[in-house]
């Protein structure tokens, strides 16, 4: 094969799903609709916060950003995914595969600092609520989410720029629906010990200590709702937190069943499985969790409703 740049390779071909012939179009199908349900469903979060002044709180700040991260993230990858099962040429050229890794690893990190972010939110709201407004100004929250923004650049690039270094001779197959990092390092034909290193490294920065930091915040938490007297106080408590925790699970679940216990996930097709749970069905199901487990956004959703309903008359 002809040197078309420093890596040696000019596309790589996708596996894709392990899905037989006969069965494309009803998972197009599937996916496709599964797809459109994430865009206009986060559409529809941002939009509320947007109309409605009573979401204007730190929490729905950080929410609206979280919408914006999951369109962007199911983005990355859906609609490739997609194409792909609709033609038998299922190849990405070199700088679309590092494009598509780097804003896979952009978007998943982001996703991780934002609901550190949230969870430190309900920290507050539930363990200092006098001093709320004062801690959770508007100056904190956009530091957070610019601080996310950058410590996630950061990881990308740190990883993009590693895997630009590497060379790849002959193999050019991925066995998965986009271009995974960990699946282009088995292709390459250098020495990958730094990139890996990175990796691993980047990984307990951006995926392992938010997690921790969630798990402190939701003990304290949990400390204080168990000294609230009344049980209206702890249901009050609770379903301010519920949403988030569903949340924090779905991510978190997905992401260490995929990185942390490889034993669980030792073939190809668990890996794509895995992934599929927290590129697609993630994103999809977080607008859910937060109008149907929340009064405020079910209450603004109504008014969004009753006043379309107003106009149409």
């Amino acid at each position: 094969m002809k040197k078309e740049n420093q890596s040696g390779m000019s596309e790589f071909f996708l596996l894709g799903l392990p899905i037989r012939p006969e069965q494309q179009g009803i998972f197009f199908a599937l996916f496709l609709a599964m797809y459109l349900t994430t865009v206009l469903g986060n559409l529809l979060i941002i939009l509320l916060i947007r109309l409605d002044s009573h979401l204007h709180t730190p929490m729905y700040f950080f929410l609206s950003h979280l919408a914006f991260t999951d369109i962007s993230f199911s983005s990355v990858t859906v609609p490739k995914m997609l194409m792909d099962m609709q033609t038998n040429h299922k190849s990405i050229l070199f700088a679309g595969c590092i494009s598509q890794m780097y804003f896979f690893i952009f978007f998943t990190d982001l996703d991780s600092f934002l609901i550190t972010s949230m969870a430190y939110d309900r920290y507050v709201a539930i363990c200092h609520p006098l001093h709320y407004t004062t801690i959770m100004r508007e100056e904190l929250c956009t530091l957070l989410v610019a601080v996310s923004w950058i410590l996630s650049c950061a990881s990308s690039l740190s990883h993009t720029l590693l895997l630009t270094r590497l060379s790849f001779c002959a193999a050019n197959t991925i066995p998965h629906f986009f271009c995974d990092l960990a699946s282009l390092l088995k292709l390459s034909c250098s020495d990958i010990f730094l990139s890996e290193l990175v990796m691993f490294t980047v990984g307990v920065v951006v995926i392992t200590i938010p997690f921790i930091c969630i798990l402190v915040s939701y003990g304290y938490i949990g400390t204080t709702i168990l000294r609230v007297p009344s049980t209206k106080g702890i249901c009050k408590a609770l379903s301010t937190c519920g949403s988030h925790l569903s949340v924090v699970s779905l991510y978190y679940g997905a992401i260490f069943g995929q990185y942390l216990f490889p034993t669980l996930s030792s073939s190809i097709d668990k890996d794509i499985i895995v992934a599929i749970m927290y590129t697609v069905v993630t994103p999809m199901l977080n607008p859910f969790i937060y109008s149907l487990r929340n009064k405020d956004m079910k209450e603004a959703l109504g008014k969004l409703f009753g006043r379309a309903t107003f106009f149409s008359l």
